[in-house]
């Protein structure tokens, strides 16, 4: 029967995908956390959806982030091996907003979560997606990474998210989300 620890990581270190270990406190493992934290909250809302082609798009995104968060973890020796997240990724979010800009009215004032479960999900997940945004820019910004478009990436992202969760509160009935200003 496989061991599920190795105890390498007992002395407060984890290994890249690479030569090398680094502190579990260091940024890089802060924002692979938030991208596995942002793929887990997904699938929480991807077991909430009512509307299948979100279920398909939760699913494709899970699988982009997984690949991601592998491109954070390569040492700059194997960085090359590990880039997969490119400008056609990004291009592929933004023509999926595209698509679901035609089908959800966008609300005028900042929106309370909570129309629907799956809106919910849905809003917690974008809420982690822009964490792991702000970590891995902080990243590029040292120079720790060069693929901007890991950045552009989790950007147009917290936005496709936040399109999917206004479309399954207009399909749970709820098209007129709860505003956060009282009227």
């Amino acid at each position: 029967m496989a061991k599920f620890y190795t105890g390498q990581g007992d002395d407060g270190s984890t290994g890249l995908l690479g030569e090398g270990r680094i502190p579990k406190y260091d940024l890089r493992m802060e924002a692979i956390g938030a991208v596995d934290e942002a793929s887990a909250a997904l699938g929480v809302a991807r077991s909430q959806c009512s509307r299948s082609e979100n279920q398909t798009r939760i699913l494709r995104i899970q699988r982009e982030l997984y690949r991601l968060m592998a491109e954070l973890a390569a040492t700059p020796q194997t960085a090359a091996r590990f880039h997969t997240i490119d400008s056609n990724a990004v291009r592929r979010l933004e023509d999926e907003i595209g698509i679901l800009e035609q089908s959800v009215s966008a609300p005028n004032e900042f929106i309370l979560p909570g129309d629907s479960s799956a809106g919910a999900a849905l809003d917690l997940a974008r809420t982690i997606v822009r964490r792991a945004e702000r970590r891995v820019t902080e990243i590029l910004a040292r120079g720790e990474i060069t693929n901007a478009d890991l950045g552009r990436y989790l950007n147009r992202l917290s936005s496709l998210v936040f399109l999917m969760e206004l479309s399954e509160n207009a399909a749970s009935g709820r098209e007129n989300p709860s505003l956060a200003k009282e009227k």
